[in-house]
């Protein structure tokens, strides 16, 4: 089974050049043991052989498993990103902020929340004390980045006298915590039995938003 963001990574490659096409074998085939076996139970001598290609050549693509994996996190939480953060559209009053909270909080939850990411930052957090470096990459790529790009968002919609606050930051902040915390937590302690419907996830989006909006909708809006 191919994992969401290695897909899209396959695909270019099928039709990239040969040097391409052997870097998109070896990292979906990284992915796949990774997620399977864990980072240190993790054999490039496997790897090697999902890709179809030699161990040599693996090592000639990375410098090391570390780098290998760091491959993967980075193209996984490359689409995430991609597919959550698509900028500011044209917000000018309270309906359209409340809809384009609304959207962004379905978009992020509804891609977190699938089993391969969610294995992966299991993975992660399962290897932080002996892999720190590991977590590191995956904080930068997943919280800290969409922190920074919902809190340069919020900045504009304050420009816009549409939210209020001191701090952009902590208002990013607040609101992820607010869309994604018990989510996220269920998930990652009851496994993919507990990844919320569509409409469940629906409903927990709008009581987030309206909750954010309760603290920083600006006073002129209300």
């Amino acid at each position: 089974m191919l994992i969401p963001g290695i897909e899209a990574d396959l695909a270019h490659g099928r039709t990239g050049t040969r040097s391409e096409r052997k870097q998109a074998a070896i990292v979906g085939a990284a992915a796949e043991v990774f997620l399977s076996t864990g980072y240190a139970g993790a054999s490039m001598d496997e790897i090697a052989s999902r890709s179809g290609v030699s161990k040599q050549t693996v090592y000639k693509h990375f410098s090391s498993k570390e780098a290998l994996f760091v491959a993967v996190l980075t193209q996984m939480m490359g689409e995430a990103d991609t597919a959550v953060h698509t900028g500011l559209p044209q917000v000018e009053n309270r309906a359209q902020l409340e809809a384009y909270l609304l959207d962004y909080a379905v978009r992020q939850l509804t891609i977190v929340l699938t089993p391969g990411l969610m294995q992966l930052r299991r993975l992660v957090i399962a290897e932080a004390q002996r892999f720190p470096e590991l977590a590191k990459v995956l904080y930068t790529r997943g919280p800290a980045r969409a922190l920074e790009v919902m809190g340069s968002a919020f900045e504009q919609l304050a420009g816009k006298n549409l939210l209020q606050f001191s701090d952009a930051t902590v208002a990013a902040s607040q609101f992820n915590w607010l869309v994604m915390a018990d989510p996220v937590n269920r998930v990652m302690m009851l496994g993919d039995a507990a990844i919320p419907t569509k409409q469940e996830i629906h409903r927990h989006a709008e009581a987030a938003v309206a909750t954010f909006l309760a603290a920083f909708l600006h006073p002129d809006k209300r």
